[in-house]
């Protein structure tokens, strides 16, 4: 939920702002229930292989340091959240959340089995984020109305979903989830 992904950034993601209430309302429930929350962040140094300058396909975007780089400034972070910065290395692409990062090692040191996914975008972020997930032995759910596609090619975004689905993910909603953690609180 970086302000480039958001509407008004250099790679925006049609209506991916529309989402923030979602996440917000999962963030406060995660927080409530003192589950560990997890952002991530592309975060790329100015010659990032990505970029088009340097015979990548997108435009510069989330260049470290950058407002770009900021999350969007209604999305709420909070102070016990762990953030986890990919796609650093200027020769590294990395959609994963997992790729290149320390979250894997992160997450099961926290013993934790199961993990939501949301943000953008979901044909790329959350897609690879997802599978790495999957094949890493975690039970995943992708939270649907907590994800926006960017949809190069139409209809990029469904596949992605079926993709996770096939992969062995869970599709759901964020009143399902939060209806979920809600009965698991008391």
């Amino acid at each position: 939920m970086q302000n480039d992904f958001c509407p008004g950034g250099s790679l925006a993601v049609k209506d991916g702002d529309k989402i923030i209430p979602k996440l917000n309302e999962l963030i406060s429930t995660f927080s409530k229930a003192k589950l560990p929350i997890f952002f991530t962040r592309d975060w790329h140094p100015s010659n990032h292989i990505s970029f088009v300058e340097q015979g990548g396909v997108w435009p510069p975007h989330c260049v470290q340091g950058t407002a770009g780089a900021k999350f969007h400034k209604d999305l709420q972070v909070p102070k016990s959240a762990t953030i986890i910065s990919k796609g650093d290395k200027p020769t590294e692409e990395a959609y994963s959340g997992f790729q290149g990062t320390k979250l894997r090692e992160l997450v099961s040191k926290m013993q934790v089995t199961e993990v939501y996914i949301g943000g953008l975008a979901t044909d790329y972020c959350v897609k690879e984020t997802s599978l790495d997930a999957l094949h890493a032995g975690f039970k995943v759910s992708v939270l649907e109305d907590s994800t926006k596609a960017v949809d190069v090619k139409s209809g990029d975004g469904t596949r992605a979903i079926q993709k996770i689905k096939q992969e062995g993910g869970n599709v759901v909603t964020t009143r399902e989830t939060i209806s979920l953690l809600a009965g698991a609180m008391q």
